[in-house]
């Protein structure tokens, strides 16, 4: 369960970030506008204002899936069972020493 919630959290991070950086400024109207390159092709795809709120919203829906999906991995970590000690880790096993007879011994030239 833990994998697939992050794998989700990786994906929708990474669609997050892509979205973020495919958005313009509230500036850069003003700029085209200003030094003549063009304030309509800005909106060619989605219509005057249908680029800003698509995204806009997108990148909403998006962020609250991120936050859902970092809130359900911090809960998933606080149930995992924390070890107090490194020695609680360790599978204790008597290890049993014999010493040789003298008749297991190999015989000396």
């Amino acid at each position: 369960m833990d994998v697939l919630i992050l794998v989700a959290h990786v994906i929708v991070s990474l669609m997050l970030i892509g979205l973020i950086l495919i958005q313009h400024g509230k500036g850069a109207d003003a700029g085209a506008a200003a030094f003549g390159g063009g304030g309509g092709a800005s909106s060619s795809v989605f219509g005057s204002q249908g680029s800003a709120s698509f995204l806009s919203r997108s990148s909403a829906i998006l962020a609250t899936v991120f936050f859902v999906t970092s809130l359900t991995l911090a809960y998933f970590s606080g149930k995992t069972e924390r070890v107090e000690s490194v020695t609680q880790t360790v599978i204790s096993s008597e290890t049993v020493v014999t010493t040789p007879t003298p008749d297991d011994l190999p015989e000396l030239p």
